[in-house]
């Protein structure tokens, strides 16, 4: 007891001290003082230790009310001089406001960049300044903050243009840049510098203090208590459960402390988990690491003394108060930046800025956090100390980085990630590229981190340990931050900067050095490679370092000096990397057709080979840059074109470009996978740009300068064709016997690969430099292609589509030339259609097609030109014209060397057999035979001027082989191969060269001889049109054949549709002819056509209709429904549900109590069951049922994951469509019902009713009191009328299998509906099944209401026959029960309408739903009519209950829907002032009764109106009910949308149209029954208490309302915080869409118990909300949730589109997304529906991976 005595003492002993505290006199001392640092210090040491750290807590709430009086209020009263309120708003008033927003981001809040006028894509705007800015009408890109970065609104070099909102716009007038120190007095001046240099010093000091049991010098506290805390530091090596298990060990907590302790660690970075003496804590501590230190580096764990952690604290809450004092002023904010990087007396890096940044990794997440937001709002709010800081962390930098490389916190608690604020300043950067060299400082971090080199010094990633993968990680952060700086390109060079530049170039092509060939493959022969190689990091870095690659040779292009300095390295790079070239492989000579070149021996397929070529690839786009920018034609000079060795600039990438054909062909199987990865990124199009693409380039430049037969000849050896190809025979082909099939087919592929890439070669013109076009042509010749595959959505497209390093793809600019869009409907996404006049641009051998893409294409081409009745050929497109530099390439297409090839590839397929050639290279070689002629009648069109037309393809084609061979000429084999019939496919295409060459012939003649005449021309073309015009008539006439064949067949079917459904037409017929049905001539309604459902009059079914015959989908059986027949179920699924619930906040009932008879009005929960309507034998699904168990076993005992549906809760899928259900519904035939003529009224029926209730009473009393105690003397004795037989059981009709399936649906029914486990013998399970067909009723009245459509008729079937069993099996449900039970119920609910004394606690009239109420009475009631054998009809008491209930229901309506004030009096036409006058007599009555609970309303035509419309839904349902139930067809006007329906529903009802008539009519029996009813104490209070009452009619319930703009959630999301971790933000908010909570989902934090397992928010909210369903709106990920229960769920298809018609899930696209209300409502018509379970299901089926999920986690 001591301590507490003790600790009650000290603080009011404190609390006078502090009472006597004046900040005002502290702050006088002060200005008096010699050596202020000294009195501060002494003032801090004195009392911070009696605010802070006092607990085992760190933060009371009192420390928050103690620090701003007793220490920041002092150093204010001393900055200010005066009152601080005072001081600081004169601060406030003379400041200029800032330009800069500045605001910096939380996590997960909106931010917006303009993807027309951001310099980068790291220029953000906030949402404030977004909305009020100009770039809200351009296209902009939103994405959430990661948290950290600020506002960019006003600084100038962030914007092409608009740089400021209207918030931050400057004031004209202020616009000379004066100092904002001019403003302030000196004295002050001088005090804000004194305050500011010791309050930085001192928080610096603490920040960076490592020991743990004394303080800096000057803050020892006077007196030293002997108070300790273990300290635990967060680090990203440990998870949260390992963390609460240690500490659940270490300082024995419970679970719930030890996840808060958790949180709160990662949160801030460190967490006391253990306050008391030093013993105590290290005790702790040991544990702490004894337990973590087993597989990793131990936890990090302190034993600090309390004072330390006091100044710690304090000095955080010290630099906050700097980052606050200091938006009052910019003058405040530049002396503290001046204070902050002024140099201390050690000269370098002694300054407190530089002394925090270079800490930065010994600190805790918390402080970093802290001094980052300080750092942000000072230095780089202030343009002249942003630079001043910008060189002192560019000077720091390697040390800063390697720093981050050792800690392993996230990036972005790093001091490293604010290179991101400077380094994308333009200015800043160009300024630190010339004065502190960054680009080599960056450049030379990132080399020096990567140590591992293979001997020839390349970087090897094999065998990387978990260690140096983590580096790996970390290390790609530089090339982040190059990227930054090379982002933007300058505009004018300096000297200085050109030679920095450069000189950071020279380090970028070491770097690439140590790339070029890295990875070397050598192809396995014989057994598979054992282990995959890492193939993994070398890509990574490749793909990181593709932007910067484009950056750097953009950065060249911008100065010609540059470009060819540049030049002159990256060649002098590569020919260092080639030193070893020829080396060990000896030089060979080729020779063919005339021609021969000398190479060296070399086979891919034997030697080591390298995807890997930077060096080569850079000097490709180099020498591309020489040709766009002209620097080639213009200083040829200091160019070192002339050195260049051809052969050696195309040996690397013909092989790369050989390697690919090689596995292609299948030669390189045995490398396993990480080679096929290899292939296939190097075409993806993240990598392609500065890999294949370059390669291409490269070879293009190297055939440009050599002779093309030479070129041909080195590219045939590279591909290990020569030997084919050149021997004098070659057109026989090499002896066929010796060569191996395999080996065939290899050469094959081959081939075609060698023939694409010379398609390639002289064909990929679309490289500025190589072609004469614009980079915008080379897009949009991708999206044509793209296109020609098959019509695609903007974001496939996007993903096509290389990026540059601003994100964009440059297809905005122009999609809308060659595509036409098409808006999406309600599912699917809007797609683009490329328009039909750039199909002519298609090429067949587009350079980036995949396989799978070239023939997909080839086959829409086709399938198009077909359609439109041309000709499918696909002939070659016309090109562009070459660059001078590249202009020697087309003379490719007419060098003896492939002549001679397409030649040979012609000869051999001559023949059909033998499988030496393929049809794809004939294909090729007929495309290069096309592409020959196409380039020569462009040059003819563009040398109509010069006579200078050296291209003659024509002339080389038609030209013979030399003797002896004396081989035909290609013309000629082109001539004989046009009528081979192994060609079929082929035929067009030879056709139309054929063709094309004439043409040309004939133009040559033409220009050569006379001016050009164009009859010949003329006259073709009429043939073909003659023809064309035949053709079309035919095609009209077989399609006009074709339609009458297929309109005689349909009327065929129709003629059978009618004889199978005979039953079906059958009522009509017999409407028609009364003799035919022997029960129409006895009932009444034969005279009365009226149809009517209920009552003695109601219509009857006759003996056809009553038949019902179907199939069982299990066995196929056909099986007709009777009583005493085999059963036959139908597949139903039954959950609770809260969809009408008008009262959320209801807590549930506690299922073992809860008695369900009546339902509240407020349906807060009810019982849902739906079917998917298919049938089958019970003993059929039986066996079904008990197969899916067994398996599940199976199931079990193999692995652990869920299905889709849970066995155990008797789920299964349907059978026959997979829809998730949970028990059968057996199928019932209508019931017989005889009718007597003379049936008694109401008054009659009421009072043998009430007689028969009396005996039953006291009969069951008799029997209960019999097992009692003693007999109540007979005293309540009450003999039954005559023919009331109380002892009479009645025989069960049905057969034991039915009444089998009856027990199960109830029982399932009773289980689900209360949450219980499931007993037969409850007297519930009848009450739950009829609460479940008058919900279930209810649901789809409203539904049909919601969707506008009529009550009748339209309905899908699979609902007709749910609810039609569901009905009927409620009228059969008391068959299986104990009987007493029922007629108990009976009575009961009988009491409710008809108040008997005897029966106690029945509810008010108000508490009741009127529809179950009536759905329970008429169910219920066979029960006790079973017992009467006077010839009662069960039709009357329908009707009677039908009339008692809906006069219930009208004064129920009365009693509460009357609204008070009167709208506009509308008195209606005589027609209803009956109804009216009525209306207003009952209301008066009631108000007789009632008194002051109602107000007086004098409009009949008004009270009319409410009760009209308050009673239609319950009139509606009712007739859904007893159409049903009685089976009597709906009149057709309830078929219809219409006026008509309250006629026909009352007419259908068996009631008057005037409903008040039930009243009226039986007055002296209503009387006293309203009297009773209105007596009730329940009514009173209802009616004075505050809560509301239910108002009729019910509103349908609606999902929330959703904002137009997605950016207004996340903005709400990102300002929500998690209610259970003080003030944190949410990793993952998420949307309640029923009822609009926000909720903290997957996180440790707000897990909950739920049924004895944690469970995440939403699930726990789908208990309390939606009785177990949900539907979520994940903001963060923009993706709707469905969940069901605990273990399903599934994602769904947001509401939100882009302008695109696309939805954005994960938000990873950024484009604006607005709601789209169509597929809102098909959300919420799933939910109004209960179809979310079936979704899920169905999802879960469909997709495996959602069954692994722990969706009770979210």
């Amino acid at each position: 007891m001591a301590a507490a005595e003790t600790d009650r003492e000290a603080p009011s002993a404190l609390c006078s001290e502090f009472l006597n505290f004046s900040a005002k006199d502290t702050a006088a001392k002060w200005l008096l003082a010699s050596n202020l640092p000294k009195e501060v210090y002494q003032h801090l040491a004195c009392y911070v230790p009696k605010i802070y750290c006092l607990g085992p807590n760190l933060n009371p709430q009192n420390e928050d009310l103690l620090a701003p009086l007793l220490l920041q209020s002092p150093l204010e009263w001393y900055l200010c001089g005066e009152e601080p309120s005072v001081g600081l708003a004169k601060l406030e008033q003379n400041n200029q406001p800032s330009q800069l927003c500045g605001h910096v981001f939380k996590v997960g809040e909106p931010t917006y960049s303009c993807r027309e006028c951001a310099a980068d894509p790291t220029c953000v705007l906030c949402m404030q300044c977004f909305l009020g800015s100009v770039h809200k009408e351009h296209r902009y890109r939103m994405t959430t903050s990661g948290g950290g970065g600020f506002c960019d609104c006003g600084d100038t070099e962030a914007w092409k243009k608009g740089p400021y909102c209207q918030k931050h716009e400057p004031n004209i007038s202020d616009s000379s840049q004066k100092d904002p120190l001019a403003n302030m007095t000196e004295e002050m001046i001088a005090r804000t510098y004194n305050v500011f240099s010791i309050i930085l010093k001192y928080a610096v000091d603490m920040l960076t203090w490592d020991k743990e049991d004394e303080l800096p010098e000057g803050l020892e506290p006077p007196v030293r208590g002997d108070t300790y805390y273990c300290m635990l530091f967060n680090d990203e090596v440990h998870t949260y459960e390992q963390v609460i298990y240690t500490l659940q060990k270490a300082v024995n907590c419970t679970q719930k402390e030890a996840v808060s302790f958790a949180t709160t660690v990662d949160r801030d970075g460190r967490k006391s988990v253990r306050f008391g003496d030093f013993q105590f804590c290290e005790q702790a501590k040991s544990v702490i690491v004894r337990n973590t230190s087993r597989q990793t580096k131990p936890l990090r764990v302190q034993v600090m003394h309390s004072s330390v952690v006091a100044h710690q604290c304090f000095a955080l809450k010290a630099l906050t108060w700097l980052g606050q004092i200091i938006r009052y002023s910019d003058a405040l904010r530049r002396i503290l930046c001046q204070v902050g990087l002024q140099r201390g007396p050690e000269g370098e890096n002694s300054s407190l800025v530089d002394t925090l940044m270079l800490c930065d990794s010994k600190m805790w997440k918390g402080a970093r956090n802290v001094y980052h937001q300080l750092f942000m709002s000072s230095l780089l709010m202030d343009s002249k100390y942003k630079k001043l800081f910008a060189i002192q962390f560019a000077k720091n930098y390697q040390r800063l980085q390697t720093d981050f490389m050792e800690d392993d916190h996230e990036r972005v608690v790093s001091v490293t990630s604010l290179s991101v604020q400077l380094f994308t300043a333009p200015t800043v950067a160009r300024m630190l590229i010339t004065e502190e060299n960054l680009m080599t400082t960056i450049i030379r971090t990132f080399v020096d981190h990567l140590r591992h080199r293979d001997l020839q010094g390349r970087f090897q990633f094999e065998r990387y340990t978990a260690q140096q993968a983590f580096k790996f990680r970390r290390v790609q952060s530089l090339i982040g931050d190059l990227k930054y700086v090379l982002i933007s390109r300058p505009t004018e060079w300096t000297d200085q900067l050109r030679e920095k530049y450069l000189e950071g170039f020279d380090a970028f092509l070491e770097l690439l050095k140590c790339m070029q060939g890295m990875d070397p493959v050598v192809r396995q022969v014989g057994q598979h490679i054992e282990m995959e190689p890492e193939w993994e990091a070398a890509f990574t870095l490749q793909m990181k370092l593709t932007h910067i690659i484009s950056m750097m040779q953009e950065w060249c292009a911008s100065d010609e000096r540059v470009l060819i300095e540049a030049y002159k390295k990256c060649l002098s790079a590569l020919t260092h990397c080639h030193s070893g070239f020829t080396d060990g492989e000896q030089p060979i000579t080729l020779s063919m057709c005339g021609h021969s070149v000398e190479t060296i021996r070399y086979c891919v397929s034997q030697e080591k080979v390298s995807i890997h070529l930077p060096v080569s690839r850079l000097l490709a786009g180099l020498h591309a840059l020489l040709s766009t920018t002209e620097v080639a034609y213009r200083f040829p000079v200091q160019l070192p074109l002339s050195e260049l060795s051809p052969p050696m600039l195309i040996e690397h990438p013909l092989r790369c470009l050989v390697l690919c054909a090689q596995v292609h062909a299948g030669m390189w199987r045995r490398n396993g996978f990480s080679l096929v990865n290899q292939i296939y990124y190097y075409h993806n199009v993240k990598c392609r740009v500065e890999m294949f693409d370059k390669d291409l380039i490269m070879l293009q430049a190297g055939a440009s300068m050599m002779d093309p037969n030479h070129f041909l000849m080195i590219v045939l050896s590279r591909f290990e064709l020569y030997h084919i190809f050149s021997s004098a025979d070659c057109r026989k082909r090499y002896s066929r016997e010796n060569a191996h099939k395999d080996v065939v087919q290899q050469n094959n592929t081959l081939t075609e690969e060698m023939l694409h890439l010379v398609i390639m070669i002289v064909g990929e013109r679309y490289t500025a430099g190589v072609g004469q076009v614009e980079s915008s042509d080379e897009t949009r010749r991708e999206i044509v292609h793209q296109l020609c595959i098959r019509p695609m959505a903007h974001s496939e497209l996007v993903k096509a589509l290389p990026e540059n390093e601003n994100k964009e793809t440059g297809m905005e600019r122009v999609i809308d030339s060659v595509a036409l869009f098409k808006k999406p409907g309600v599912t699917g996404r809007g797609l683009y259609k490329l328009r039909p006049d750039c199909a002519k641009m298609f090429n067949l051998y587009f350079h980036h097609y995949s396989r799978a893409d070239q023939s997909k294409a080839e086959e829409a081409q086709r399938r198009i030109k077909r359609q439109n009745g041309e000709d499918s050929v696909l002939p070659p497109p016309v090109l562009p014209r070459f660059c001078p530099l590249f202009a020697s390439l087309v003379n490719i297409l007419q060098c003896d060397v492939l002549l001679g090839i397409l030649g040979a590839v012609l000869q051999w397929a001559m023949e059909p057999s033998g499988g030496h050639w393929s049809e794809s290279m004939l294909q090729r070689v007929l495309h290069l035979i096309g592409m020959g002629l196409v380039e020569e009648q462009q040059h003819l069109i563009g040398s109509a001027d010069d006579n200078d037309t050296n291209f003659n393809f024509t002339l080389k084609i038609s030209r013979p082989g030399e003797a002896p061979a004396n081989t035909p000429s290609i013309l000629a084999l082109l001539e004989t191969l046009q009528n081979a019939p192994h060609l079929e496919v082929h035929k067009d295409m030879i056709r139309w060269i054929l063709k094309t060459v004439a043409n040309i012939k004939t133009t040559r003649e033409c220009t050569a001889s006379a001016p050009p005449s164009d009859s010949s021309g003329h006259s073709q073309e009429e043939t073909v049109r003659d023809k064309d015009k035949a053709e079309r008539k035919r095609k009209a006439e077989m399609a006009r054949l074709r339609r009458e064949k297929i309109m005689a067949q349909m009327s065929e079917m129709q003629r059978h549709f009618i004889n199978e459904n005979k039953e079906l037409f059958q009522q009509s017929l017999e409407e028609l002819d009364p003799s035919t049905s022997s029960t129409l001539e006895h009932s009444p309604s034969s005279c009365d056509s009226a149809l009517v459902c209920v009552g003695p009059r109601r219509w009857r079914a006759g003996g056809s209709e009553r038949r019902q015959m179907v199939t069982c989908i299990l066995c196929q059986e056909e099986q007709e429904i009777r009583t005493d027949g085999k059963a036959m179920v139908l597949a139903a699924f039954v959950q609770r549900s809260t969809v009408m619930s008008k009262n959320r906040k209801r807590p549930p009932h506690n299922p073992d109590k809860y008695d369900p008879l009546f339902m509240h009005p407020d349906l807060s929960f009810g019982t849902h069951t739906g079917s998917c309507g298919h049938i089958m034998h019970s003993h059929c699904w039986q066996r079904y049922f008990e197969a899916v168990q067994a398996k599940e076993q199976r199931r079990q005992q193999r692995l652990r994951v869920h299905t889709s549906y849970d066995v155990e809760n008797g789920e299964f899928l349907c059978p026959l469509c997979e829809c998730l259900s949970n028990t059968v519904i057996p199928l019932l035939p209508l019931t017989k019902t005889s009718c007597s003529s003379e049936q008694p009224d109401l008054s009659q029926w009421l009072s043998i009713t009430s007689q028969q209730m009396k005996a039953l009473l006291s009969a069951h009393r008799k029997a209960a009191d019999a097992e009692g105690v003693d007999a109540m003397d007979g005293v309540n004795d009450c003999p039954p009328p005559d023919d009331f037989k109380l002892d009479y059981t009645p025989k069960n009709p049905y057969s034991s299998t039915i009444k089998e399936m009856l027990t199960t649906f109830g029982t399932a029914t009773y289980k689900v509906g209360l949450k219980v486990h499931p007993n037969e013998q409850d007297p519930r399970v009848p009450i739950m099944c009829w609460g479940s067909c008058a919900y279930t009723i209810q649901c789809i009245e409203r539904l049909l209401v919601d969707e506008e459509k009529p009550l009748f008729g339209s309905l899908p079937c699979r609902q007709d026959d749910c609810l039609s069993s569901l009905t009927r099996f409620g009228s059969a449900c008391w068959t299986v029960s104990s009987h007493t039970t029922v007629q108990n119920h009976f009575i009961r609910l009988l009491a409710a309408l008809v108040p008997d004394p005897r029966v106690e606690n029945t509810p008010c009239i108000l508490d009741i739903d009127m529809f179950h109420l009536l759905v329970s009475l008429v169910l219920s009631h066979p029960a006790i009519l079973c017992l009467d054998s006077s010839g009662l009809s069960a039709d009357a008491a329908q009707l009677h209950f039908l009339h008692l209930v809906t006069v219930a229901h009208i004064v129920q309506i009365l009693l509460t829907s009357v609204p008070e004030e009167m709208q506009m009096e509308q008195e209606g036409g005589g027609a209803e002032r009956e109804e009216e006058e009525n209306v207003c007599m009952l209301y008066n009555t009631l108000r007789t009764h009632l008194g002051s609970g109602l107000h007086e309303v004098s409009s009949g035509w008004h009270l009319w109106h409410c009760v009209k419309a308050g009673i239609l839904p319950y009139l509606r349902a009712a007739a859904l009910f007893f159409h049903y139930l009685n089976g009597a067809p709906a009149p057709p006007e309830l078929h219809t949308l219409g006026a008509g329906e309250w006629e026909a529903l009352c007419g259908y009802l068996c009631l008057p149209s005037n409903l008040l008539q039930l009243y009226y009519n039986n007055q002296e029996l209503m009387e006293p029954l309203l009297q009773r009813w209105c007596s009730h104490p329940g009514v009173l209070q209802g009616l004075q208490s505050s809560v509301a009452l239910i108002r009729f009619p019910r509103e349908s319930n609606h999902l929330i309302e959703l904002p137009g703009d997605y950016s207004a959630l996340i903005n709400q999301a990102s300002s929500f915080t998690c209610p259970k971790s003080g003030g944190d933000k949410s990793r993952a908010p998420t949307l309640c869409l029923v009822c609009g909570a926000m909720l903290c989902s997957q996180s440790y934090c707000c897990q909950t118990e739920l049924e004895g397992e944690d469970v995440g928010a939403c699930t726990a909210h789908t208990f309390a909300c939606g009785a177990g369903v949900g539907i979520f709106l994940r903001v963060r990920e923009s993706q709707v949730l469905f969940l069901a229960g605990k273990t399903k769920g599934c994602f769904y298809a947001p509401p939100y589109l882009d302008d695109y018609g696309e939805t954005d899930q994960g938000l990873r696209r950024g484009n604006p997304l607005h709601l789209c209300q169509e597929r809102y409502r098909k959300v919420q018509k799933l939910w109004r529906q209960h179809s979310i379970t079936e979704e899920i299901g169905h999802a879960q089926e469909a997709n495996q991976t959602l069954v692994g999920i722990d969706w009770q986690h979210l």
